[in-house]
């Protein structure tokens, strides 16, 4: 038995965003020294130079990264590089501080390996965030950038809102993930639709002086035709690649009474919907698109799925709260058999194997 799995009914016990913070809290801890950073560096990295994915003209050392939500004002970068993430993904990050919903707004359910979140963009806005990465510096591992609008933007205002995130934040970014399907913002205009995603992309493609890759990021509820139609604009404009998926509305198969709570659903639910959407994206794409897959990863054999489907890097969140600290070093473990088992000297080959 683990020192986390004694720790987590304690935890458990405690409101999600108060676990959270308190969470955060000990990372950031952990982090603000070189000693103990190191500390938590070797006892938890794990490195095999089959793990690596060289992708967005970076190199990743391994495919499991952090997806955004967990990390959003960018305080525990380097904590979570220690813990042997392969990758970070702050975000989202709004042109100016949001309160967000009001609380209670976390949820879990444990009874499904599940949490559902109402938490509505909150964070402390692009300066904050800035400020940090030129204190802190980034990690020593990608850094992605999921950016979105304000909660009170029009249409044309949220084209303004992702122009002046993208701006301020792209150069300390690998990456950049436009954020268009959280179910948790007011509905004041249809985000995803066609001629809104195509303002985005030309608005991005101007700013990205630096050649920054662009990602946008779908939600797992959308019926398939609409999800080709955005693949489609994606392509169009020579985007770099989709992260798949966000949360969902749906409830169905649930048992825990937390049920229905409005918000994203995340976590295992969500697992063989968003494999499937990553399985159809490849397919659709003959795997020329970079995927990441997001949705019930919290083990080798379920991170391992979805790279067979054609998703190139995996991210986490609610597996990373239920398994804790070493979840990235076991899950990584795990994906070192796994390759050997199956005959693949890399990562980069198992990509898609499952299409062929």
């Amino acid at each position: 038995m683990t020192l986390y799995s004694r720790l987590r009914p304690l935890a458990f016990k405690l409101p999600a965003e108060t676990a959270h913070e308190l969470g955060k809290r000990t990372l950031r801890a952990a982090q603000s020294t070189w000693p103990t950073r190191t500390a938590l560096s070797y006892a938890y990295r794990y490195d095999d130079p089959a793990l690596e994915v060289d992708l967005f003209d970076t190199t990743f050392p391994n495919p499991v990264g952090v997806a955004a939500g967990f990390d959003k004002n960018a305080e525990v970068t380097h904590a979570l590089a220690a813990l042997g993430f392969g990758f970070v993904e702050i975000g989202t990050v709004t042109p100016y501080p949001q309160a967000g919903n009001d609380r209670p707004r976390l949820f879990r359910l444990r009874e499904d390996e599940a949490m559902i979140n109402r938490m509505g963009f909150n964070g402390q806005g692009m300066e904050r965030v800035k400020s940090r990465l030129e204190a802190d510096g980034t990690p020593d591992i990608p850094l992605g950038v999921n950016v979105g609008k304000m909660n009170t933007s029009s249409e044309r205002e949220a084209i303004e809102d992702y122009r002046r995130v993208f701006d301020r934040l792209s150069p300390f970014a690998d990456y950049v993930v436009v954020n268009v399907s959280c179910p948790n913002t007011p509905d004041e205009f249809d985000e995803g639709s066609p001629e809104h995603l195509r303002t985005i992309f030309e608005t991005l493609e101007a700013e990205n002086d630096r050649d920054v890759p662009i990602l946008v990021k779908i939600g797992p509820d959308e019926p398939e035709e609409s999800v080709f139609d955005l693949v489609d604009i994606v392509r169009a404009f020579d985007l770099d690649g989709i992260v798949a998926t966000n949360t969902s509305t749906s409830r169905e198969g649930l048992t825990s009474p937390r049920r229905e709570e409005w918000g994203g659903l995340s976590g295992k639910p969500l697992e063989d919907r968003s494999t499937a959407l990553i399985r159809s994206l490849a397919d659709y794409t003959d795997g020329d698109l970079p995927i990441v897959g997001v949705g019930g990863v919290d083990s080798a054999e379920s991170a391992y799925e979805k790279i067979r489907a054609g998703a190139s890097l995996v991210q986490l969140y609610t597996g990373f709260v239920y398994e804790g600290p070493s979840t990235a070093t076991r899950i990584n473990r795990g994906l070192s058999d796994l390759l050997e088992r199956d005959g693949f000297s890399s990562v980069e080959d198992a990509v898609g194997a499952d299409l062929e």
